[in-house]
């Protein structure tokens, strides 16, 4: 039996095996995103992927929630399943978007009393979409910060993570403005913040200096998106105010109907800048998984995060 390759896929191959042959032999911390299904097939692919990646022990796990609260009571159940069939550390994205203080404080509620302990804080998107003016509820809190604060007034033993974003929330003025918010949700109680994705490093790295020029010591952890769809990763990027870089975008050129080299290519991208913001110091990556698990488990093979116990993973 003969066995062919495409070109494109094998160099891709051969570039990760060289890229990784000096990987640092520690192992770094890592968290994962999921979001809550709408469907059954989308339940059995969600559950797939976090049976997958549990066995590599993430310091936690996200479930991310809709605008509005479009998501809450599918988040709750996945929340709820993670904690009740894994093992795993579940963290509850939770907006306050066209909610009153009242309407927040009953789902922070819930979610103590199921045991959650991490809370993803967010101002979130409005109801109607990315570009429709944002306007809190009359009754509502104001923004981020009045929900950390918020939460920490009413449960000191919950942790929170805000958001970070290196290149300016697309509502913001200046990226001045946006650290005078990541510094307001720190001063409110926030122990952690997870930056929206970039794909350049250096922009990553600029944005930590401005952060802790201002005095902001917490942990920012970098956010990577695994590219499944290029097409739908700039869409996303654009609506997130994320840039493409040129370099970026020329390596998946003429991959549209060429999935499995447009997967290999994806998993060099992510895995070279996973490493080299290692080289650089930071130890701790988020990981937006988009329920899929296939990329992200291999990039965080190649970065030495096994399982404890290998066949778990099998």
């Amino acid at each position: 039996m003969t066995v062919t390759t495409k070109p494109a896929t094998l160099a891709a191959a051969t570039a990760l095996a060289a890229a990784f042959k000096d990987a640092p032999v520690r192992a770094p911390a890592v968290s994962f995103e999921f979001f809550p299904p709408r469907t059954e097939d989308m339940e059995r692919v969600l559950w797939e992927s976090v049976t997958r990646l549990a066995p590599l022990a993430p310091s936690f796990v996200s479930v991310t929630y809709g605008a509005g609260g479009s998501t809450r009571e599918r988040t709750h159940a996945t929340i709820a399943r993670i904690l009740t069939e894994t093992a795993l550390t579940p963290a509850a994205h939770l907006t306050c978007v066209d909610a009153t203080r009242a309407e927040v404080d009953e789902v922070i509620a819930r979610y103590h009393e199921a045991g959650v302990r991490h809370i993803v804080a967010l101002r979130g998107d409005p109801a109607a979409g990315l570009g429709a003016a944002y306007a809190p509820h009359p009754q509502g809190y104001r923004n981020a910060a009045d929900l950390v604060a918020g939460i920490r007034r009413q449960y000191p033993d919950i942790e929170i993570t805000v958001s970070a974003y290196p290149e300016k929330h697309p509502e913001s003025a200046t990226v001045e403005a946006d650290i005078d918010m990541l510094k307001a949700k720190v001063d409110a109680g926030a122990s952690r913040a997870i930056t929206q994705f970039c794909f350049d490093n250096d922009l990553y790295f600029r944005y930590l200096d401005r952060v802790r020029a201002r005095g902001i010591t917490i942990p920012v952890v970098p956010g990577l998106l695994p590219v499944q769809n290029f097409k739908q990763a700039s869409t996303f990027a654009e609506r997130a105010g994320a840039s493409v870089p040129g370099w970026f975008a020329r390596k998946f050129d003429g991959l549209d109907d060429d999935p499995t080299t447009r997967k290999l290519i994806a998993a060099t991208v992510v895995a070279e800048q996973a490493l080299d913001l290692r080289a650089r110091g930071v130890d701790t990556f988020h990981f937006y998984t988009m329920n899929r698990a296939d990329l992200v488990f291999a990039i965080c093979h190649l970065l030495g995060v096994r399982p404890a116990h290998p066949h778990e993973a099998a």
